[in-house]
């Protein structure tokens, strides 16, 4: 007899509306249901309508921070995404221990997520964009670091927000 146990729930399910814009923050190992989720909408025979074009029309913009360059895992599927699908595939790389932004600080995900804050705000404000975070619990605080002020300036509190995207299911964690 197996007892196999672990997670539960639907915390990290995509969205089944095929226009969904879908934003995921990884860390690390934390890159891996990012992948999946890649797989499936560019990929896998699952995402693909009979005609073989994909069954995603929205966009999905990846950001994933690692330490060192040689760190970075699927790139080559990135970029391979990016050239099939350039209208609905995005990626972003923060490597902190070799990457500064324009003040010399080092590059982590809130560092490269406040690079594209305008238009990441924007994009959270559409009831169709979907927010997965999985890696290094730090990231939470690195997130609401960018878009605490930018919600404020906006007449938004940022926890209140993401209370909101929760009760949406529009929020989608998973940090260790």
């Amino acid at each position: 007899e197996v007892l196999i146990t672990g997670p539960t729930g639907a915390e990290m399910l995509l969205p089944e509306d095929p226009d969904a814009n879908i934003i995921m923050l990884a860390t690390g190992t934390g890159i891996a249901p990012m992948r999946s989720y890649c797989r499936l909408l560019f990929n896998d025979e699952a995402g693909a309508n009979p005609d073989g074009s994909r069954k995603f029309r929205g966009l999905a913009w990846l950001f994933l921070g690692v330490p060192y360059t040689n760190s970075i895992l699927y790139d080559e599927e990135h970029q391979d995404y990016k050239a099939k699908y350039p209208n609905n595939f995005r990626y972003d790389y923060a490597v902190s221990r070799e990457q500064k932004n324009d003040k010399g600080q080092k590059m982590y995900i809130q560092t490269k997520l406040a690079e594209y804050a305008d238009e990441l705000w924007d994009m959270l404000q559409k009831p169709n964009t979907h927010l997965y975070i999985c890696g290094l619990k730090g990231m939470e605080t690195g997130i609401e670091e960018c878009f605490g002020p930018l919600a404020a300036k906006n007449g938004v509190d940022w926890k209140e927000f993401v209370k909101e995207m929760k009760k949406a299911d529009r929020y989608h964690m998973e940090v260790y």
